[in-house]
């Protein structure tokens, strides 16, 4: 527990001006993004960019940037989505049914597979299965929030546990603790989100 705190102590220490922001702005999406509002991009969207300069300037983690390049106009579609449900024209929470789940697992598994399989032969990256589980079931929770799937947050939950995991088993326990502040912000989500189902159902 002592290494925990001296890595988190550390990491803070370390952390530069627009990684703190990124925390800050990462957070307060996640956030909002529960109570449905649609502010929640904006934040998100900042938060994106700011990691996306971190990858490429500090952390030299290119492909992580890209992906952070892709949250970002996923962003700006779900702000585009969100304000047309806000106007009526749009959608509202919507439950998925068990096949759809099995379509979206059709895909995660392989994909998976196949870049585990390709990052863990041909990169020195680790963890690379679980990253590439993590990683591709991200960009499918984000396509599920957008879309105002009541079940992304289950997707949210699942993957941020693993984060957890694979960040923990790098010493990289500052990721772990935000990871772990995710996981409680996306059961909260889940909660808020359901009531507001049951609500447009009556």
């Amino acid at each position: 527990m002592a290494a925990f705190w001296n890595e988190v102590r550390t990491a803070l220490i370390g952390f530069a001006w627009y990684e703190w922001l990124a925390l800050g702005t990462g957070i307060v999406y996640v956030l909002l993004a529960a109570r449905q509002q649609r502010s929640c991009w904006y934040w998100g969207i900042v938060s994106c960019l700011l990691w996306a300069y971190a990858d490429v300037y500090y952390y030299l983690l290119y492909l992580d940037a890209i992906l952070q390049l892709f949250y970002v106009g996923m962003g700006v579609w779900g702000l585009v989505q969100w304000n047309a449900s806000a106007s009526g024209t749009g959608i509202r929470i919507e439950r998925m049914p068990w096949a759809e789940h099995l379509k979206l697992m059709i895909w995660i598994v392989p994909l998976s597979l196949l870049f585990g399989y390709f990052f863990d032969n041909y990169t020195p990256a680790a963890a690379t299965y679980a990253d590439a589980f993590t990683t591709i079931g991200a960009i499918v929770a984000t396509w599920l929030t957008v879309k105002r799937r009541l079940e992304n947050w289950l997707y949210w939950i699942l993957i941020d546990v693993a984060y957890i995991g694979i960040t923990w088993s790098r010493s990289a326990y500052l990721y772990a603790l935000l990871y772990l502040i995710y996981t409680l912000v996306a059961v909260f989500g889940w909660v808020s989100w359901r009531r507001e189902w049951h609500r447009q159902q009556t």
